[in-house]
């Protein structure tokens, strides 16, 4: 029976979500093929060995936390000795042994590359996207750059730094401006709607990019569609990925855009219709395009992708290199019903996460 070391919390915004995402996951996990080892990442970046009666079990995120009193943990960064199973170190205890990794790690230090990067350097396999694909998925400037240059059909958008808004903020908001109204600022490096507002006019500019700029020094601005149909699709795999059906965020809150509030806070905020109410031409335009979209980033394992539909067009708006799993997220929910159940969501992540680990694995480190 192999054993799967689930990672969550991290030093992020979305800390609490990660922690909500992670009890999906373990709950999902086949007792039957697989044992869990738990640490939570608590908001200084410690790890802690946890164990089932620590998780968290409100759905509200307000209500959860890594317990800091946990014992002490850490992975070492070099690969465990040949034939030997890769170990969590606990303070006081005995070596933990482990087979592979599921980091249920959302935003900055868990899903941008960081993460992946110490993963890689202790040789161990670990569900989702390697380091350059979780950082250009992470980084929304990046990420829009990579679109471009893949021909991929986006919205017209501009971005600026903390450093350019303190030197030159007239002809920032001016750049800014140009985009039309409403628009949406966001900050580049973050998720699950951090810092995103919904600017409808020039007074609410400055005020909506300060805020962002809290979350990260680099800001992205998008030009607003006119009634725009938000489609999510999830995607599985490596080398031949698949796609779910499409849904769409039918959004019910005041806010009247798919922010933090109506995702997390308030249970009647918006609903996912699926099937997605879509011609045939259409479902097959939006599910090559997030195909494209996930192939172009460079993803395995998994990913979900959002595109706008608006005016008889199609747009990407951004790829998701580790989902939420939640209890409303839509990652997990597109694959249930798209026939997919999460025990076998969960079971087929771990595989392709060996499966990408393998194939690493027989690549020559020598010239």
């Amino acid at each position: 029976m192999k054993t799967v070391l689930v990672l969550f919390g991290g030093r992020s915004a979305e800390h609490e979500i990660s922690l909500l995402s992670a009890r999906f996951v373990i709950d999902s996990l086949d007792p039957a093929r697989f044992r869990t080892l738990l640490c939570g990442i608590d908001r200084q970046g410690r790890f802690r060995l946890l164990d089932a009666a620590q998780l968290p079990t409100s759905k509200d995120p307000r209500q959860v936390h890594v317990d800091d009193a946990a014992p002490l943990a850490w992975l070492m960064p070099m690969p465990a000795p040949l034939g030997v199973r890769h170990v969590l170190h606990v303070e006081g205890h005995e070596p933990l042994p482990f087979d592979v990794v599921f980091p249920v790690m959302h935003g900055p230090y868990g899903e941008d590359g960081c993460l992946q990067g110490l993963l890689e350097l202790a040789g161990v396999p670990y569900v989702g996207s390697g380091v350059a694909a979780s950082a250009v998925g992470m980084d929304k400037l990046l990420q829009k750059r990579v679109f471009a240059a893949a021909e991929l059909p986006i919205v017209p958008w501009t971005s600026l730094t903390r450093a350019e808004l303190t030197r030159e903020p007239q002809a920032v908001l001016s750049r800014a401006a140009s985009l039309g109204f409403p628009c949406f600022v966001k900050p580049a490096n973050m998720g699950s709607s951090v810092g995103v507002r919904k600017v409808r006019h020039i007074d609410e500019l400055r005020p909506a990019l300060e805020h962002a700029l809290e979350f990260d020094t680099t800001a992205v601005v998008e030009r607003g569609l006119e009634a725009p149909r938000e489609i999510e699709l999830a995607i599985l795999g490596n080398d031949e990925p698949e796609v779910s059906e499409a849904g769409e965020i039918v959004v019910e809150h005041a806010d009247g855009y798919y922010s933090y509030e109506a995702k997390y806070l308030d249970p009647n905020g918006a609903r996912l219709s699926v099937p997605a109410d879509l011609r045939p031409a259409e479902r097959a335009s939006v599910q090559l395009l997030a195909l494209q979209a996930y192939r172009a980033l460079g993803c395995a394992g998994l990913a979900r992708v959002d595109l706008f539909v608006a005016g008889g067009e199609v747009y990407v708006n951004e790829v998701n290199t580790l989902p939420g799993f939640t209890a409303v997220s839509m990652y997990p929910r597109l694959w249930r019903e798209s026939g997919v159940s999460g025990p076998e969501l969960v079971t087929q992540l771990v595989g392709f996460a060996e499966e990408r680990h393998a194939a690493r694995a027989h690549l020559r480190t020598t010239g």
